[in-house]
């Protein structure tokens, strides 16, 4: 797995990718007459509806503190979304991201790894987004902010390499099977409820558990929760799962997207 390669390539054309990750976000929000304001709004209307059907219709809470609140829930919910949304996005734009644009296929100095990764950056730019709608809300109206934030980079850190080795590897993969793009959206709903993001993880299942014990996703979310919003101590094991399971599928799409490469031409 070329993870120095990668990272080089990356770091090489740190420009041209600042420049499509601008123009991936722009695109996204092109027509729309309320703009970015609509990457405000999503997050707050889904949390709304989630909070709802979770917190007030089937009761839920994720018992960690005493007298847990509706606000700490809500709170809890919105952090989770947030990390899963930054894969969730990455996902579904991704198996089209090289058939949906083959100029650029056909240019033969054009680093296309930059467009996978490009989506990524818009999404970690509306993660940004949310992350400041936790932290209003922390300060405002749950517990008030404290220096265990600063854990919090270093716990999406490798996700945000996950993310982009998945873009990577479900891209080039997209070009040769179209119907990636139907399989992920089921894909997608699935990791949503595997990754504990309206619910405690305690509650699950001893089978259960011993198969999303590896879903990284479900491990970030609840080191952020634990760790950000419930001070509770940092899970050292489940941290050092989360780079090496981050870095093996970096380095993995990273491969399987420059060895299928060269056939992208020929088939678009």
């Amino acid at each position: 797995m070329q993870i120095p390669s990668s990272v080089g390539d990356l770091w090489r054309h740190r420009e041209l990718l600042w420049q499509f990750t601008v123009r991936s976000v722009e695109v996204r929000h092109k027509g729309s007459h309320l703009g970015l304001i609509w990457s405000f709004l999503n997050p707050l209307l889904n949390l709304g509806l989630y909070v709802f059907i979770f917190g007030y219709v089937f009761g839920g809470k994720f018992g960690v503190l005493p007298n847990e609140t509706r606000m700490d829930f809500a709170l809890g919910v919105l952090i989770g979304l947030a990390i899963f949304q930054l894969l969730a996005e990455v996902i579904g734009l991704s198996p089209t991201t090289i058939v949906m644009q083959p100029n650029f296929v056909k240019k033969v100095v054009f680093p296309l790894e930059i467009l996978p990764a490009a989506n990524v950056g818009a999404s970690i730019f509306h993660f940004f987004i949310s992350l400041a709608l936790v932290a209003l809300g922390v300060a405002f109206l749950g517990r008030g902010l404290s220096w265990s934030w600063l854990w919090l980079p270093v716990i999406v850190f490798p996700v945000i390499l996950l993310s982009v080795g998945l873009a990577w590897l479900i891209a080039s993969l997209g070009v040769f099977f179209r119907d990636i793009g139907q399989a992920t959206q089921f894909f997608t709903q699935v990791l949503m409820y595997a990754s504990a993001v309206f619910y405690s993880p305690k509650i699950l299942p001893s089978a259960a558990w011993q198969f999303l014990r590896f879903n990284p996703a479900l491990l970030a979310i609840e080191q952020a929760r634990n760790v950000v919003l419930w001070h509770q101590p940092l899970n050292e094991y489940h941290l050092a799962f989360l780079y090496l399971s981050g870095l093996a599928v970096f380095g993995l799409g990273h491969t399987v997207f420059s060895r299928l490469k060269p056939a992208f031409a020929d088939v678009l």
